[in-house]
């Protein structure tokens, strides 16, 4: 008996086994040539009857698609029915049922929430422009046009549309009545 060098991890050395030992407990040879005989044979058998049921299959399949092919029935007909059948399952489960019940409600609610911020936004907007601010910027800015239209027109096309917005601009800048009543309009001096 040969010992080999001891391993890190190896507590005791390790001792080869006799070869007697190992034949005594061959594994693979517990049949007896009988038993070997009788199972190849079944084996055997058992390959016949799986290729005689392959080819019964294939002749079956074959009178199978000639039926079909007699009326009419083609590989699109039956992907529809087949699909019909499966949406129509699919539909009548209590999943589906469930699932759709439960999105129509969420669609409702959200439906709902939009509508209230639409009118919680136009109830802002209404009270923003109601507001003393907002009323002041819009009374400058009809002055601002009013004082436009007027330059306009009472220069009869003697400036450029730039130099009368600037100088209305300017001019609606200027809160003093004293400059703007010399050129103005009755409706520019309530600007």
């Amino acid at each position: 008996m040969e010992t080999r060098q001891q391993g890190l991890l190896d507590p005791e050395p390790v001792t080869e086994v006799d070869e007697e030992m190992v034949s005594d407990v061959d594994l693979n040879n517990t049949l007896t040539d009988e038993e070997r005989e009788e199972i190849l044979s079944e084996l055997t058998k058992l390959e016949e009857d799986i290729s005689t049921l392959r080819q019964v299959l294939a002749s079956k399949e074959k009178h199978h698609s000639e039926l079909k092919a007699k009326l009419g029935i083609t590989p699109l007909i039956e992907f529809k029915q087949n699909f019909n059948r499966s949406w129509y399952d699919m539909q009548t489960s209590t999943a589906y049922k469930k699932t759709s019940e439960t999105l129509s409600t969420a669609g409702q609610k959200t439906s709902a929430a939009f509508t209230t911020l639409g009118t919680a936004i136009s109830r802002k907007f209404g009270d923003m422009r109601n507001s003393p601010s907002f009323k002041s910027f819009e009374e400058k800015v009809e002055c601002t046009v009013s004082n436009i239209k007027t330059k306009v027109g009472s220069q009869g096309g003697g400036g450029s549309f730039e130099e009368v917005l600037s100088s209305a601009a300017h001019a609606s800048a200027q809160e003093t009545p004293s400059n703007n009543m010399s050129e103005s309009s009755d409706h520019e001096r309530t600007c």
